[in-house]
């Protein structure tokens, strides 16, 4: 029986399927085994740590060191007592910087003072200085401006800027020191503020250098100055004078004035400070605004401290810098 075409037939056939099943049996064993490495190896990947775990783990851990950071930058805030003395410290050092430091307006006596003053508005004292020689020589007292033609007082003026108002001014100060004041500048505070175009900053240049009464002088340059020391935050001038007031002595109020003036329009400017010829840097919060290189910011120095003429055509016997030139000269 098993030698019959059958039976064979049958062999052959289990062969061939045993062959066939072999095949997929090499098949599905392949398979499995090659899944069976990619999941290996997936596993191996996945076990180690990737780029993004990396960084996001850094990232998680980061806050730490930022927040340390950023506590050791940040500046304590300066305490009232220590501004307080810095403040005193710069105007000791400017006083040995500015030693002559003084008005830089050409005056005679308080109604002069006062006229200067009035006209300094909005121009340089160097204009102002340049005119007025032509107009005392025309109008030497109250009562004579006071009578003046306004064409003819604002021509003699005119190289001030805005003469017709300035023009008006004078002539309503001086018709009200005739009247009001027997032809003499008053010596009070609440007495100069009552005069045509007289404010606080007027009245304190006057009583301040012609009646030796202790005033603080809130120009731009000054403004500017306090801010940028952290004197105050205050933009109104009424509101420095009292903050600043309160830090200096009063004794120290009219050459403190002169000192923060003289600083800020030889050294410290309003559109590039000479930071880098300064002498007062190690005090300065505002360090930097400006320019740092030293021989930059030599180029920058105005005045006598940049070897040029001063704002005065008589300044004081004290004065190291050039007198200023006559109006109509080079």
């Amino acid at each position: 029986m098993s030698n019959s075409p059958v039976s064979a037939q049958a062999k052959g056939a289990g062969r061939v399927s045993g062959e066939q099943n072999s095949a997929v049996g090499e098949q599905v064993s392949s398979t499995p085994t090659k899944v069976a490495k990619r999941s290996k190896g997936a596993r191996l990947k996945s076990s180690a740590p990737s780029k993004t775990s990396r960084s996001s783990k850094t990232s998680q851990a980061s806050p730490k060191t930022p927040a340390k950071t950023s506590v050791k930058s940040v500046a304590k805030p300066e305490s009232r007592l220590a501004m307080v003395r810095r403040a005193r410290r710069i105007n000791r050092e400017l006083a040995e910087v500015f030693p002559y430091a003084h008005p830089e307006l050409d005056f005679r006596n308080p109604f002069q003072l006062l006229v200067a003053t009035v006209l300094s508005a909005q121009t340089t004292d160097l204009r102002v200085n340049q005119t007025t020689p032509a107009l005392f020589a025309k109008y030497p007292t109250p009562e004579d401006m006071a009578a003046a033609v306004p064409e003819q007082l604002e021509e003699a003026i005119r190289p001030t800027g805005f003469f017709r108002a300035k023009a008006k001014s004078l002539i309503g100060l001086s018709t009200a020191l005739r009247d009001n004041f027997g032809g003499e500048v008053p010596g009070r505070l609440e007495d100069l503020v009552t005069l045509p175009g007289v404010g606080r900053k007027t009245a304190f240049v006057v009583l301040g250098n012609a009646f030796g009464v202790p005033g603080i002088t809130v120009d731009t340059h000054f403004m500017r100055l306090a801010r940028r020391w952290k004197w105050t935050e205050q933009d109104d001038p009424v509101k420095i004078e009292a903050e600043v007031a309160a830090i200096f002595p009063k004794s120290e109020w009219t050459m403190l004035s002169h000192r923060v003036i003289f600083h800020g329009r030889r050294i410290c400017h309003a559109r590039k400070p000479a930071c880098g010829a300064c002498p007062i840097t190690h005090l300065c919060p505002s360090y930097g605004e400006g320019e740092t290189d030293p021989e930059k910011a030599k180029k920058l120095l105005k005045y006598e401290m940049g070897g040029y003429p001063g704002q005065r055509l008589n300044p004081p016997p004290d004065y190291p810098g050039k007198p200023a030139p006559p109006l109509g000269t080079s």
